[in-house]
């Protein structure tokens, strides 16, 4: 594995989270980072979590990288982090595993896990790409925010904060895995930034879904399947889709390479390389129903497009039909203000008692 950069790549001083957050993940954050009371929880559950152990169990039985170790990964993960500007530089460890997997844990310190399998698939370019996907988790804060959500949901039913009724719960679960597959979109988008390779970004995605035979597969060839899937069938087939994706935490690959690709045809990737991206000291500034009305934007415009039969089939039912997509991106911000408004009522009340 070669150490030193191909090439000079752009850098981006000062850049948002909000510049590679997909609209319906960013709804989600915008929100959550406003709701009162949020640290008092996050420093609870790191406790219940023991988010410390952790860390020390990764210090025993894991490599940590540093610039004795893995250097080369230690030297990638500091080409990300001058790229984005970040603030921070998580620790990163090697984990010895055969599975392909990478993954962004902590609450108050985030770290960053690859296994060794993932690494023995990916060449130089292909783990610049992973690298900063996991450090734009990191710098957004998915850790945090969805190891809270999913252990608020575990212990809802002790607190009464949400309905434990199986529809219920199954429709928040929905939704907050459906947040959490955007939010991988969003990773996907943070790696090609640093990286700055669109030719690696696929082939990252082309190995997870067919292994090391890269030479046996085609560039072109793998996004085609993209429009493949979802093209084909009929109504049950589109069906079928939701039912595979439902109870699933990440876009699958052939997906998440579309996804990407239509990100760069959209314009932004190039107008960021242009130096036209949002800036850190703007977020202060943004607006949840702004927010709100962009993942609705997006969800339609992709309704409007989409050649899913079962999508389809919806449109020629009508327009106002297909009006109720609007109301998507809205859900995902809508669900995690109840959450919150649920906790702060019940910490209200536990502060009325502690008074009495």
């Amino acid at each position: 594995m070669t150490t030193s950069p191909d090439r000079v790549r752009t850098r981006f001083p000062e850049i948002s989270t909000r510049a590679w957050e997909h609209p319906a993940d960013r709804t989600a954050l915008v929100t959550l980072r406003s709701l009162a009371g949020f640290d008092t929880v996050l420093r609870t559950l790191s406790g219940l979590l023991q988010e410390r152990q952790h860390r020390l169990l990764y210090l025993a039985t894991a490599v940590r990288v540093d610039e004795r170790q893995f250097r080369s990964l230690h030297q990638l993960r500091q080409d990300c982090v001058e790229v984005l500007d970040a603030r921070i530089t998580p620790e990163m460890f090697v984990l010895q595993s055969p599975q392909v997997n990478a993954f962004t844990i902590g609450m108050d310190q985030p770290f960053i896990v690859l296994t060794t399998g993932l690494i023995d698939l990916m060449d130089t370019e292909e783990l610049r790409f992973i690298v900063g996907h996991e450090i734009g988790h990191a710098l957004s804060g998915h850790a945090v925010y969805r190891t809270m959500l999913m252990h608020l949901l575990r212990i809802s039913a002790n607190l009464g904060w949400v309905p434990v009724g199986g529809w219920a719960l199954r429709a928040i679960v929905a939704a907050l895995m459906e947040w959490s597959r955007k939010s991988e979109l969003s990773g996907d988008r943070a790696g090609l930034l640093c990286g700055q390779d669109v030719e690696a970004s696929v082939r990252v995605h082309m190995k997870t879904a067919g292994g090391t035979w890269i030479k046996e597969m085609n560039h072109g060839a793998f996004l085609q399947q993209a429009d493949d899937y979802e093209r084909s069938g009929d109504l049950r087939d589109g069906v079928l889709k939701l039912l595979n994706l439902e109870l699933q935490s990440h876009p699958f690959s052939v997906l998440r390479a579309a996804e990407l690709r239509r990100w760069i045809q959209s314009g932004e990737y190039n107008r960021m390389l242009g130096g036209d991206y949002p800036r850190r000291e703007h977020d202060k500034h943004t607006k949840i129903s702004d927010e709100i009305k962009e993942a609705a934007r997006t969800y339609r415009q992709n309704f409007d497009q989409s050649e899913d039969p079962l999508i389809r089939t919806v449109r020629s039912l009508g327009r106002d039909v297909g009006s109720a997509v609007n109301t998507v991106g809205h859900e995902v911000g809508e669900t995690v203000s109840k959450i919150g408004k649920r906790f702060n009522d019940w910490r209200s009340g536990t502060d009325r008692e502690s008074d009495e």
